[in-house]
């Protein structure tokens, strides 16, 4: 899209983030109707295009334009139904509606409009699926346990008013024998858009309620290894106050362990925590959209989700942050007994060090007092030589004393020795 050549260049983006906002708008349901929804988690090595491949071979077969490659949504009337595709983060979900009533409210779901052979074979698993029967009464026609009794299986029922007394839905949030959950709505004088909008919320609320409780099992299995993880941690940090030198790499060695054992789970499990937040944030979203009405004897939408819902999330979320604070407490010890081994390294390479000087300054020492007697033994030598040559002169007839002669070459030679023999050990010094 081009726009006046006044402005500036747009964000290359702009217009699909603009359009963002009107890409889902809800189905518009007129009373009378059945709408029915699947919502489908993809399998491990499916495809990310596949649902969207089965909706192009459902238009091929009724002759519909088909969905726009890469889309996240499509809607279409197919002639004896109307469908309705949403691509979402961690689910597809599809949404049927057939106009009309039936003479029972659930006994023609709207499903069934669909191909069996299509619908066996849509990628994926169920994570949820309800049916909607929506009728037109501005007053419930029956009393509350003849519902439940036609219905719900006398199953206690959860609903009331909505809409600020326009409509009143119930449901008692059980699966059924044909796998799905059921709503009856009595529409009371909403618009279309309201009623597209009512129904929309519900089964958003149904979708999101499934997928935030996803977490719960993973919380479950999750607890016990934490527990355990707690104990050995408390143990080993008891065992530090008392730890002797030998005791610190085992200790170490395990607390890195921990460390990597939490850190593995912590990032595996992360962002299911994250998303069972986000998941049940959604549902009280769409609660406080449905303007519930309180009706006497019945609990409300936002009353069950209270009783029944926020305790799961609460021990998810417990789970999570007690996973966090283990992380967190292993990592403060490992680095405090990881000082400690490195404070026990320095003292010993100190030591090591100290002992090394030692036995340095000793071998200096043995080196002098070997150069000593190095200069000794040679001094002893060469004054004999000069001695016996002394010798050999004065009985040659030369006026020599040799007593005197070699008394006078003792420190003479000495002196010459000690000379050379430092000489010598600069010259290997400065080699070195």
């Amino acid at each position: 899209m081009s726009f006046d050549s006044v402005l500036p260049p747009s964000y290359a983006k702009r217009v699909e983030l603009n359009d963002e906002v009107h890409a889902r708008p809800p189905e518009i349901l007129t009373a009378p109707c059945r709408v029915s929804q699947l919502a489908l988690l993809p399998n491990a090595d499916e495809a990310r295009d596949a649902p969207w491949t089965a909706l192009c071979a459902l238009a091929q077969r009724f002759s519909v334009p088909p969905p726009a490659p890469g889309a996240n949504h499509y809607s279409a009337d197919f002639g004896p139904f109307r469908l309705k595709w949403e691509r979402h983060g961690e689910f597809s979900r599809f949404m049927v509606v057939v106009a009309g009533e039936e003479p029972e409210p659930f006994g023609a779901a709207a499903i069934h409009a669909l191909p069996a052979d299509w619908l066996k074979s849509l990628p994926g698993q169920v994570i949820a699926a309800a049916h909607v029967s929506l009728l037109a009464s501005k007053e419930v026609p029956l009393a509350i346990s003849e519902i439940s009794r036609r219905y719900f299986r006398d199953h206690m029922l959860v609903g009331g008013p909505l809409a600020g007394g326009q409509a009143h839905a119930f449901t008692d949030f059980r699966i059924h024998g044909d796998g799905f959950s059921r709503f009856l709505i009595f529409d009371g004088g909403m618009s279309p858009y309201q009623a597209g909008r009512l129904t929309q919320r519900l089964l958003e609320m149904e979708t999101y309620r499934i997928m935030a409780l996803l977490a719960l099992p993973v919380a479950q299995e999750v607890a016990p290894q934490i527990g355990t993880q707690e104990r050995e941690l408390a143990e080993i940090s008891a065992a530090l106050v008392e730890a002797q030198e030998a005791d610190e790499p085992l200790l170490l060695q395990r607390l890195t362990r921990m460390a990597a054992e939490a850190e593995s789970r912590e990032s595996r499990h992360r962002f299911r925590f994250s998303a069972a937040a986000a998941y049940y944030e959604l549902v009280r979203n769409r609660i406080q959209e449905l303007r519930e009405l309180r009706m006497e004897g019945m609990q409300t939408f936002g009353e069950f989700t209270e009783r029944r819902l926020a305790p799961a999330m609460n021990t998810c979320k417990a789970v999570a942050t007690r996973q966090e604070m283990l992380s967190q407490r292993v990592a403060r010890a490992t680095q405090l007994l990881s000082t400690r081994v490195d404070i026990t390294r320095e003292r010993q390479n100190q030591a090591l060090l100290a002992s090394m000087e030692r036995r340095a300054r000793q071998q200096l020492r043995l080196q002098q007092a070997v150069e000593g007697f190095s200069v000794a033994a040679i001094t002893y030598y060469v004054v004999g030589l000069v001695a016996y040559l002394a010798k050999g002169l004065a009985a040659s007839g030369f006026a020599l004393r040799d007593e005197l002669v070699t008394g006078i070459a003792i420190p003479i030679v000495a002196l010459a020795v000690a000379l050379g023999v430092r000489r010598f050990r600069r010259r290997m010094a400065d080699h070195d």
